[in-house]
């Protein structure tokens, strides 16, 4: 398994972040506010893989890219980024040493910050 920076993901979280589809709550909200599988697949089902693989920042071009198996690191809800939902994954990222990841969710979250303070 190897899980690389999603790109495309990351562009994608940037331009929402600056176009203020931000929801900016607390780290454990994000057990909420994740979406479920049900979300998942009615999103999947209704935009297809590709607008799907925009909502995480982690690709393992190893697996299937039409499974959920290939992308990891969601960070929003599939309308708005979640400050809760970049967290957890800057955090999951550190602990399984995926740097590249790990950094590029931080200078997410410093953009969300930096917004708030504006």
């Amino acid at each position: 398994m190897s899980i690389e920076l999603n790109q495309p993901a990351l562009r994608h979280a940037r331009a929402l972040v600056r176009d203020g589809k931000v929801v900016r709550d607390e780290r454990d909200d994000w057990s909420e506010a994740a979406p479920t599988a049900d979300q998942e697949n009615a999103f999947i089902e209704k935009h297809g893989w590709t607008e799907y693989s925009h909502w995480h920042l982690g690709i393992d071009r190893g697996e299937n890219h039409e499974t959920k198996g290939a992308y990891s690191f969601p960070f929003g809800d599939f309308s708005k980024v979640h400050r809760s939902g970049v967290i957890s994954a800057e955090s999951r990222a550190g602990q399984y040493d995926h740097d590249e990841i790990r950094e590029a969710l931080r200078s997410l979250l410093e953009l969300i910050d930096k917004d708030t303070q504006d």
